[in-house]
């Protein structure tokens, strides 16, 4: 029997033989592949503010209205979007409730979001859009 010394070993160039390693990472990468879900984008198709879901509104709510052409108003009078934090806040001051946004169906997201963004800013914990239920 013969002994191998490790000059010898050297000289014989050991490798390692990665097609294994190479077919896992490729099974991998096709498992992921075939099991990711893809969220499709909407192109366009809105004719809102209608819901199955819509629930009944709680009596105390602070309500926000914004219309179609993006005066946004609370209690009879209109106070802009730089006046929501202002409001929510003082409304939230007395008590904690929920702000209830009455946008209009055709009123544009940019201000809805704003709206959205300075009653967060107040401090609400919970914004609501509302909705009229479906019949």
């Amino acid at each position: 029997m013969k002994r191998v010394t490790l000059s010898e070993q050297a000289e014989r160039g050991v490798e390692v033989n990665m097609s294994p390693l190479i077919d896992c990472v490729f099974l991998l990468l096709i498992f992921f592949i075939v099991t990711t879900v893809f969220v499709e984008e909407t192109g366009v198709e809105i004719q809102k503010p209608q819901a199955a879901s819509a629930q009944d509104m709680d009596k105390h709510s602070i309500m926000i209205a914004l219309t179609a052409d993006g005066r946004v108003v609370f209690g009879g009078r209109e106070i802009g979007v730089n006046g929501v934090r202002g409001v929510v806040a003082r409304q939230l001051r007395e008590k904690e409730s929920p702000v209830i946004i009455l946008a209009d169906g055709d009123a544009r997201t940019s201000p809805l979001v704003d709206v959205i963004d300075e009653c967060k800013l107040a401090g609400a914990k919970q914004v609501s859009i509302a909705a009229s239920r479906r019949d």
